[in-house]
């Protein structure tokens, strides 16, 4: 099943590479020649839905409209909204839809994008779904990547800290599996590994990889260090958050045995993960990268917006006898959504959050 209605953007690998590439591509040229696009954009709103606080994501965003000439309607907090009245997902993005030629949101439950776009009139951005995916933070790193490392290929990525919960981790592996001979060092706690799902692609796609506790080990191996922070909000209990937040720690003496090119980057924000005395150091680049968030995020409007081809969805089979035990997928939450599933190996894993699925128990 597809959904050839709209260019959604929910995950990057809906897309083929070529695309990515021409994304990318485009945003380097917006970067070198910002007054040729001031107004690409006049006449179109953008709705920003953010169920989820943010900052760099939301302002990124914004910004990439409004210097491409758009307008913007949207919350930040759903409070603030008919949300706080009890407004379903699909409700509040069928009537925001109406209202706007490209929609943005971000929330806290994974699948949450793609529930969206099943009845969204217009194209729908995946800012963000719970621990799941961020497909514009992934295009972000790749265009920092192609901006100061001039390659997607040929790299020794590493990824620090939180795996299990960190959607950027997750884009981004999936992203840099396409491209050649990448190779990936997975440095978590083993509470905190990658999960398996994504695991089994990186295999799936003959990437290399292995898992590494100690990033003082790994550093010196690396072209790339992404840190990411250990997010209190994906933990049940305080005292689950207070036992790994510290674990992962990036400080001026780890740099002095890393690679003279290595490019540190971090989606931000950051809490203590990074010393800040780092931040001098001309290879961190996450700064950087933020700002060229905008750029890329401003190329990505204006693909979906004037795209003549439908890159389409493609959704699971509704199942009757498998289920999504995940509780944190948007299904869990919105009970009117299709139970949908497909198959990855030799398991079946849900539609929305890709988690693996179990048969229903039976009366």
């Amino acid at each position: 099943m597809s959904d050839t209605k709209y260019a959604h953007l929910i995950d990057l690998n809906d897309y083929p590479v070529e695309w990515w590439n021409k994304v990318i591509t485009l945003g380097a040229s917006i970067y070198a020649h910002p007054q040729r696009y001031v107004q690409a954009c006049a006449g179109k709103i953008m709705a920003t839905l953010f169920y989820e606080p943010s900052t760099r994501t939301q302002m990124s965003f914004q910004s990439a409209m409004i210097r491409l000439g758009g307008s913007i309607i949207g919350f930040d907090n759903p409070m603030s909204s008919s949300v706080s009245k009890g407004e379903n997902l699909k409700d509040t993005t069928k009537v925001v839809s109406s209202y706007s030629d490209i929609l943005i949101i971000r929330h806290p439950m994974a699948g949450s994008a793609k529930a969206a776009a099943l009845t969204a009139d217009c194209c729908v951005v995946n800012a963000g779904d719970g621990g799941h995916l961020h497909p514009t933070q992934t295009l972000t790193d790749m265009l920092t990547l192609h901006m100061e490392k001039g390659r997607l290929d040929n790299l020794t990525v590493g990824l620090c800290g939180d795996l299990l919960y960190g959607r950027t981790v997750h884009s981004l592996c999936k992203a840099l599996s396409r491209y050649p001979n990448n190779r990936f060092v997975l440095i978590s706690s083993p509470e905190l590994r990658l999960p398996e799902y994504i695991r089994k692609l990186l295999k799936d796609s003959g990437c290399e990889y292995r898992e590494e506790p100690s990033l003082d080990r790994a550093i010196g191996d690396l072209d790339v260090l992404y840190m990411t922070r250990i997010q209190r909000e994906r933990f049940q209990s305080e005292a689950e958050y207070l036992a790994q937040k510290d674990i992962y720690r990036l400080t001026p003496e780890k740099m002095l045995r890393a690679k003279p090119d290595l490019a540190v980057l971090h989606p931000l924000p950051r809490v203590d993960e990074i010393a800040v005395p780092v931040d001098a150091d001309p290879r961190a680049l996450y700064f950087k990268q933020a700002h060229y968030g905008m750029y890329v995020r401003m190329a990505l409007i204006l693909r979906l917006l004037e795209a003549t081809e439908q890159v389409p969805i493609v959704h699971g089979t509704e199942n009757g006898t498998m289920c999504c035990v995940n509780p944190k997928c948007i299904c869990a939450q919105e009970k009117y959504l299709p139970q949908r599933f497909f198959a990855q190996g030799d398991h079946t894993v849900c539609d929305f959050c890709e988690e693996r699925a179990l048969e229903r128990a039976m009366p």
